[in-house]
């Protein structure tokens, strides 16, 4: 039987388990990523465990969340990561140099290597056939001390591609289509492979538009086959080097296969506040439009932005429209300066950010009071904006420019002729912004930098046989971590203080609950099916640890999120029979009895008032250890 691309680069790295679905399996890891909301805590903890030197092949440190500095906190924390890169051994990517998986992509990503990073979206290198997958902070750090990365063996899903787009038709909107067949929930313990004769047609940008939104269908990860226009891509990039061809034994076996025909696809939104909330453009059309935003990891490629400059060229946007622009990365704007289109786009009356996250995690940019808004990104959870009662669609940059030019949703194929986007022979390279590290024998002498907003790691404790806790907080089904863990503006340059961050826990469910959580010292919280979707923020672990929250109880958790209550020493639990969490009420006094014992069996109790509720614990024996010990770090560290 034949292999997958994910199975051939799996079985490559693997260092114990079996290749059979579900079985927990360990890989090596050749690269990582950070980023500066979640960075800061991933060096603290590499720190803790003590290691003079990454032992990867390569790891970047990013600056591209937190750059809007309107405190020390933020200069705080980018001045420890670079101390941090400097004396271990990380390359470090400053301020402006570009959004970290955009910047990935052009210039460090390698087809067949495996790469994990502190953001959700790593998958967008699946593009160019890495095996990329968004990973917790903790876990980041251990492999970047050499340790192994732990996921269960995925299942693996085909979407074949068929014919070509048509105008005015994008990679969003393939994107958009998969997450209306197959939901936020679809790609749960799946990798999915894309190819057909379709994907020719697709350029390494478009390819990682694809990958980057697969990360909303709650997949392991996505991946392209790496073929004659990777190759392209990065000779292009100056670094045809790094060019390996990876694709699919013609007889691999796939769990699902689903198909797509390129030529049928419409211009989409997802409506909001989910990213499987799709309509059409044409059903849409008439809705007012008060912002427009395009750029994020999604849509900021250069490709992305001279559409973007073509379709404004010689026009104004709306008087009522609000439009920013965010090119991916410093070689983008460079190029856009170069050729012009820069020029074009702000004399449209476009206002150009920074080469950074901006708007896209709340970091400026927030709509107008229940404003509309148009966004080229991967996600519309409410309130993620910075604007609680916002409607934010996402949306393709052909549509966020035509519906900018209009002040209305309108579909893209109204406005006339297409002109194809010319794509140059070479990028411009320039690397001035990535600081290498010092060498072993320097780092000795180098200090690293600490602000005082940088705060220890929360304290742990082994997890003992019985808990009793309040149900301190119920909520229903696909809470993400914005949920659990806000971001924004006025909370992000705090996620180096676990103290502070916990006054904004759970804050768009119940405003009340750090209060709550504070009084009664131990908590259990109560979920829906897909708890913890989105992104892969470990703070949304820690600082309910922080809180005293010992278990969470839920119909079904995302696995990221699973992975970081697990490091964190939280109990994950699911209902064995999901109707039962209906019989639970806020306020309610839990107790988990014998706990040691359940979790070697797989079946706990919860027992509540007069009623005993059957809980289910599948997790392997390592993952039991992590917990009992009080979570990653501590195992890690043999305490």
């Amino acid at each position: 039987m034949g292999l997958t691309i994910a199975q051939k680069i799996i079985k490559e790295h693997l260092v114990s388990g079996e290749m059979r679905v579900g079985e927990e399996i360990a890989l090596r890891i050749d690269q990582t990523l950070t980023q500066d909301a979640t960075g800061t805590m991933a060096y603290l903890e590499f720190e803790s465990i003590g290691i003079e030197r990454v032992r990867t092949k390569l790891s970047v440190a990013y600056i591209d969340h937190n750059t809007l500095q309107s405190g020390f906190e933020n200069a705080d924390d980018h001045r420890y990561i670079q101390s941090v890169a400097k004396k271990y051994g990380i390359r470090f990517s400053r301020p402006g140099n570009g959004i970290c998986h955009q910047v990935h992509l052009e210039r460090f990503g390698v087809p067949g290597m495996t790469l994990i990073g502190s953001d959700s979206h790593t998958p967008t290198a699946g593009g160019i056939g890495m095996l990329a997958m968004g990973a917790g902070g903790l876990n980041v750090a251990v492999a970047m001390g050499g340790g192994e990365y732990y996921i269960k063996m995925p299942k693996m899903f085909k979407v074949n591609l068929t014919g070509k787009l048509q105008p005015w038709v994008s990679a969003k909107d393939v994107s958009l289509e998969i997450l209306r067949i197959l939901s936020v929930k679809g790609g749960v313990g799946a990798i999915i492979e894309w190819g057909g004769e379709g994907i020719k047609t697709l350029s390494v940008p478009e390819r990682a538009t694809i990958t980057n939104m697969g990360t909303e269908l709650g997949a392991t990860t996505s991946i392209f086959p790496s073929d004659e226009i990777t190759k392209a891509f990065l000779e292009a990039q100056g670094r045809g080097d790094a060019y390996t061809p990876l694709e699919s034994d013609p007889d691999a076996v796939y769990d699902r296969i689903i198909d797509i025909n390129l030529s049928e696809l419409k211009p989409l939104l997802a409506c909001p506040h989910s990213p499987d909330n799709i309509k059409s453009a044409e059903e849409l059309k008439g809705v007012k439009v008060d912002q427009v935003c395009i750029g994020s990891c999604t849509n900021s490629s250069l490709r992305d932005m001279l559409r973007v400059a073509k379709m404004l060229k010689g026009k104004k946007i709306d008087d009522s429209v609000s439009l920013s622009v965010s090119p991916g990365s410093k070689q983008v704007l460079s190029m856009l300066a170069d050729c012009g289109a820069l020029s074009d786009i702000l004399a449209s009356g476009a206002r150009v950010l920074e080469c950074a996250c901006g708007p896209c995690i709340g970091m400026g940019f927030s709509p107008n009071s229940a404003g509309v808004s148009l966004r080229t990104f991967n996600r519309n959870f409410e309130g993620r904006s910075g604007t609680k009662d916002a409607q934010v669609y996402l949306v393709s940059p052909e549509v966020a420019v035509a519906s900018a030019l209009t002040g209305y949703i309108t579909d893209p194929r109204t406005l006339g002729a297409y002109e194809e986007v010319e794509m140059p022979e070479a990028f411009k390279i320039d690397d001035s912004a990535v600081v290498m590290p010092a060498s072993p024998e320097e780092a000795k002498n180098i200090e690293i930098l600490r602000g005082p907003n940088i705060k220890p790691f929360p304290e742990t404790h082994p997890l003992e046989n019985k808990i009793t806790a309040n149900l301190t907080l119920k909520v229903g089904d696909n809470i993400t971590t914005d949920h659990i863990m806000p971001a924004g503006a006025k909370i992000l340059p705090y996620r180096s203080n676990i103290p502070f961050l916990s006054k904004f826990c759970f804050a768009v469910c119940d405003e009340n609950f750090a209060t709550r959580a504070q009084e009664f010292k131990s908590n259990i919280v109560v979920g829906g099916s897909n708890y913890g979707q989105g992104s892969s923020r470990e703070h949304a672990a820690l600082v309910p640890l922080y809180l005293g929250v010992k278990a969470v109880i839920a119909k079904s958790f995302a696995r990221i999120h699973t992975d970081n209550l697990i490091n964190a020493g939280i109990l994950p639990l699911t209902f064995a029979n999901p109707d039962d969490y209906d019989k639970l009420n806020q306020d309610d006094t839990l107790v988990l009895d014998n706990l040691y014992d359940g979790m070697k069996n797989g079946k706990i109790t919860l027992k509540v008032r007069d009623m005993e509720i059957p809980l289910e614990y599948n997790y392997t024996d390592r993952q039991t250890e992590i917990i009992k010990k009080g979570g990653l770090l501590a195992y890690t560290k043999g305490e």
